[in-house]
């Protein structure tokens, strides 16, 4: 991408980023009206996710949760340079209630590392962006396939004092370090590993290549796993910062156990606000050999 390019992309996301969150959400309203509209991939991989996910649902049913999914998509998309750009303390100002801020306090005065568990559900930059102010954090990260961003991302996602830390050995070793020393750690947990990384386990019933770093981290560590998300409240009211157990069996020391535990983790709290989950990530896509990839076709 060029620098004019680049340019012109941080103008737009200074622009939208100074919105108020009801202009900006309504906006992201239109952009998923297109995306439901334009019948691309988006919402044929969504519509397929769905469909695997939940089976049994009527089809008018799930065409509604796909509607749905996709207009809560275009809310993130616009929400997102406002937790960018804006200044912190209007960020944290859209968080209206927090429910099991006491799971993280107990865990904190038994000096314990965190792991927190953020499934690609509601708008996880703000949650990010207020964990970083609260604890010393550090968060795993993939490099932007637009590499020219890399810096911009990792300068405005810093900027509550969260550290950056690639996904790679050596990002791994300092996260170990950092719960060991009774710190935080975030973690994305539906991301799909590669081969090495992973193992399959069930989610939404379906077996799927999932991470064993969260299993990992804790079973090295001893830290306490914390399943968070921040769910967008309706009427652009703002957000609920949600905290809560993890399935217990993540702390058994047998990998597949583990890693299923935490499938169901995040399954558990999907089902809660389905349509704030990212669908539109082909998050079924790698199966067990001889299973079929179910976007292949689209």
């Amino acid at each position: 991408m060029t620098s004019l390019r680049i340019r012109s992309l941080r103008v737009l996301l200074w622009l939208i980023g100074h919105l108020p969150l009801a202009l900006a959400q309504r906006l992201g309203c239109i952009i998923g009206f297109c995306l439901w509209a334009a019948r691309d991939r988006t919402r044929k991989v969504t519509e397929r996710s769905l469909a695997l996910a939940y089976p049994q649902m009527s089809h008018a049913d799930r065409r509604t949760l796909v509607r749905d999914s996709l207009r809560e998509t275009g809310k993130l998309i616009a929400e997102i340079p406002i937790m960018w750009e804006s200044p912190v303390p209007r960020c944290l100002d859209l968080i209206r209630e927090f429910q099991g801020q006491h799971l993280l306090n107990e865990a904190r005065t038994e000096g314990r590392g965190v792991v927190l568990i953020v499934p690609h559900l509601g708008n996880w930059e703000l949650l990010g962006l207020y964990y970083s102010t609260q604890f010393s954090m550090a968060a795993l990260y993939s490099p932007p396939k637009l590499a020219e961003m890399e810096s911009y991302m990792s300068q405005v996602r810093g900027r509550g004092g969260s550290e950056l830390v690639r996904a790679d050995r050596k990002g791994v070793l300092r996260l170990v370090s950092i719960l060991r020393e009774g710190g935080v750690v975030g973690i994305l947990p539906d991301q799909v590993p590669d081969a090495s990384g992973g193992t399959y386990a069930p989610f939404f019933g379906i077996d799927v290549l999932s991470m064993k770093l969260v299993s990992r981290l804790v079973h090295k560590t001893g830290a306490r796993a914390v399943v968070t998300y921040c769910e967008r409240l309706p009427d652009a009211r703002g957000f609920r910062l949600v905290a809560d157990q993890v399935d217990q069996a993540l702390y058994e020391p047998d990998t597949d156990t583990s890693v299923a535990a935490l499938n169901a983790t995040v399954e558990s709290v999907v089902r809660r606000v389905p349509a704030q989950y990212q669908w539109e990530y082909k998050r079924f896509r790698k199966r067990p050999p001889g299973e079929p990839n179910p976007y292949r076709d689209l």
